[in-house]
Order: structure tokens, then sequence, then C-alpha cells
């Protein structure tokens, strides 16, 4: 037995690593970086708006149905001459007419109805496309945001350490007696600043990362890099595709639609009648037809009608306005974007090899304890590198947000809701 348990206690440990790699698979699937178009479509697979825009479109569906079915038809009777007076008595003259009746629909009022429900199907679609941009829009900022704290730990990481190796070198010299207690308090000092804007930035990263796995499906997720430091564009599509100006074009056309089917409601109907009727004085039957139509006063659908027309115009007005805007607000963001880039390149190509080339005189000079170089140099010197990284990441941060407005109001990200379209 004891052989028996032995042997069974390397397959119990094997046991207990399958199933901690089991439990752990989902956290390491997240572990690797998750690039911008990954978590787009993710996004777009976990949209939340599709079931109420899918139900809002089999309702519209049901509108257009039902605007298609005529008026119906009513069956009936009349008792005429029933409890009178003189000869006309309790029944002796009763007249019984049995009837058939129908509103015949003219001035194309179905035609009308029809359109106007055609068109509501498709401003319902395109609001569900509106909500669904909208949402992938908050996803590409909130994923900006997580890849620029990403990226602003590792320019506190890189603070940190410069702070400690400063504080070692400083301790050594004032050990020495080359330089005042005081130099060694303020590199403890540095340190500790340094550690407390690591942790701040290690909550912020926290925070983003948490905000983004909320919208993509994962428990946690880690934004790419490599994405966020790449500073391209992408021609912007034609504006015919544009879900906001579809929409108001859309609205435009149901507003017109109405118009229709306000003006098809001032050409009255005629309600035709055929029927048979029964004289109970002597058993005779005849047939009988008749009709009526309403007496049209210009006035009973006015108010519909103008009502109509206003909100025509004013989609019409809210369509040169959005294309206004719109042009505005491109032209400001490619503007930025421009600006951003062209800044980030010259921290790249003359800020940051210069302050490096000081950190590196300045420390060696340090380093060899002359007199001519304290630690406030060498802290001055470092703290001219971290300012420009810090600066370069939020210039990044700002270009790629501003990324996540162009592709919004261009409608870059539209081909990934094909699926909720009909």
């Amino acid at each position: 037995m004891r052989t028996h348990a032995r042997a069974m206690r390397p397959r119990r440990g094997l046991a207990r690593l399958a199933f901690a790699v089991v439990v752990s698979a989902p956290a390491l699937s997240f572990a690797a970086p998750l690039d911008l178009p990954a978590a787009l479509a993710r996004a777009a697979a976990q949209d939340l708006t599709r079931p109420a825009t899918a139900a809002r479109l089999d309702a519209a569906e049901a509108t257009v149905r039902q605007a298609a079915v005529r008026p119906l038809p009513s069956l009936g009777f009349d008792l005429e001459n029933f409890a009178g007076s003189g000869s006309r008595n309790l029944t002796d003259s009763t007249e019984t007419t049995v009837f058939y009746e129908q509103t015949l629909e003219r001035g194309g009022k179905r035609a009308a109805r029809l359109e106007a429900a055609r068109a509501e199907i498709a401003t319902i679609r395109l609001r569900g496309e509106v909500r669904a941009l909208d949402a992938l829009a908050a996803v590409q900022a909130l994923w900006v945001q997580a890849a620029a704290a990403e990226a602003s730990i590792g320019v506190a990481e890189e603070r940190l350490a410069v702070a400690e190796r400063l504080e070692r070198e400083t301790a050594r010299r004032v050990s020495r007696a080359r330089d005042p207690l005081f130099a060694g308090e303020r590199a403890r000092t540095a340190v500790a600043q340094a550690r407390i804007a690591l942790d701040q930035a290690q909550e912020a990263g926290r925070n983003a990362r948490t905000s983004l796995a909320s919208y993509v499906g994962l428990a946690d997720v880690q934004a790419e890099l490599a994405g966020f430091e790449r500073l391209t564009a992408e021609p912007a599509p034609a504006a015919g595709a544009v879900a906001d100006i579809a929409l108001l074009q859309a609205e435009r056309d149901a507003a017109q639609a109405r118009i229709r089917v306000a003006q098809s409601r001032f050409v009255q109907d005629p309600t035709v009648r055929a029927g048979v009727r029964h004289f109970r004085d002597g058993g005779d039957i005849a047939f009988v037809v008749g009709g009526s139509i309403s007496i049209g006063r210009d006035d009973a659908n006015r108010g519909n009608l103008e009502r109509a027309r206003a909100e025509r115009t004013a989609a019409d007005a809210e369509l040169v306005a959005a294309r206004a805007e719109r042009e505005r607000e491109l032209a400001r963001l490619v503007a930025r974007r421009s600006a951003a880039a062209s800044e980030v390149a010259r921290i790249d190509a003359e800020v940051l090899p210069s302050a490096r080339r000081a950190v590196s005189l300045v420390r060696d000079g340090f380093n060899r304890g002359g007199e001519a170089f304290t630690y406030l140099e060498v802290a001055e010197a470092q703290r001219a590198v971290t300012e420009a990284r810090a600066r370069r990441v939020e210039l990044l941060k700002s270009f790629h947000l501003d990324g996540a407005q162009l592709d919004r109001l261009v409608g870059r990200h539209a081909p990934l809701l094909a699926e909720i379209r009909r």
C-alpha cells in the first residue's frame, strides 16, 4: 500500500499541475499584448446594442407588413320599420337588410404608408450602426489610454532605476566627503518620489486595462505598444459611407415619406355597400346598393402636413450643418495629428539624443569624483531625459486619441459591424 501511495503522489502532483494550467489558461492567454484591430474585433463581437437593434428592426418590419393591409370589409344588417305606430305597429311591416360594405382607398394611401414604414427601417438600422460605432470609438480610446499607461510605466521604471543608481553613487561620494550630507538626502528623496510615481503609473495602468477588458470580454488585457509607437494614418474613406450622414439622409427621406402620407389623406375614400333586403309584409326580397364619401375640407389634415414639412426642413438643415461640422473637425484633427507627429519626430531626432549625451558626460565626471559635477547637475540632466520621454508619451497618446475621433468621423470601423446589418 505504501508503495502504491508513493506511486500515486507523482500522479497527484501532475494532476494538480494540469488543473493549475487549465485554471490559469485564460489568464495566460490574456498576457499576450492585444493590438488595436484585435481589440476592435472583440468589441464588435461583444456588442450589446445588437439585440436591441434587431428587436427594433423586427418591429419596423412588422409595421411594413401592417402598412400593406387594406381596409377590412364590414358585414352588417339593418332592421327597419320595427315597433312603429298605426299600420307600422309591432313587426308586421319589418324590413331586414343584410349588407356587405367596403372602403376603397384612393390617393396612393397604401403606397405612402409602405414608403414611410420602409424609411423607418433604414433609420433604425443606421441608428444601431451609429451606436455601435460610438462603442468602438470608446474602445479605441480606452486602448490608447491603456497603451499610454503601459508606456508611462516604462518611463517611471527608468526614472526609478536612475534615481536608485544615482543614490548609490551619491552615497559613495558622501562617504568619501566629496559631497555634503544634504546631497544624500536629496538623492533618497528623489528615489521616494520616483517610487510614488511608479506606483501611480502602475495603478493608472491597471485601471486602464480593467476598463478596456470590460469591452473586449477578457479578464485582463495589455495593449500592444508597437501599434502605439506607430505614427501612420490611413486615407479617409468617401463621405457617403459615414453612418452619421447616412442617418441624417434617412431621417430626411422618412420626413419626406410622411409628407406623402399626409398629402394622400386629402383624397377622400368612398365606401360602397351591397346587400339583400327582406320585406316581412309579403315575404319579398330585393337587392340594395349604396355608398358614401366624407365631405372633404382642406384644413382637416393641414396640421399633419405642415408638421411633416417642418420636420423635413429641420432634417435638411441638420444634414447641411453636420456635413460642415464634419469637414471642420476633420481638418482640425488632421492638423493636430500632424503637429504631434512632427514633435515626436523632433524629440526622437534632436531632444533625446542630446539629453542622453548630456547625461553620459555629466555622469562620467560625477563618477570620477571631480568637483566640477554635483548631484544637482546629474539630476537635472537626467530629468531632461525623463521629461522628454514623458512628453513623447503624451504626444503619442494625443495623436492616437485624435485618431480615434478621426476614425469615428470617417466610419473606418464600419466593416466590423456587417453582422448587425440586414
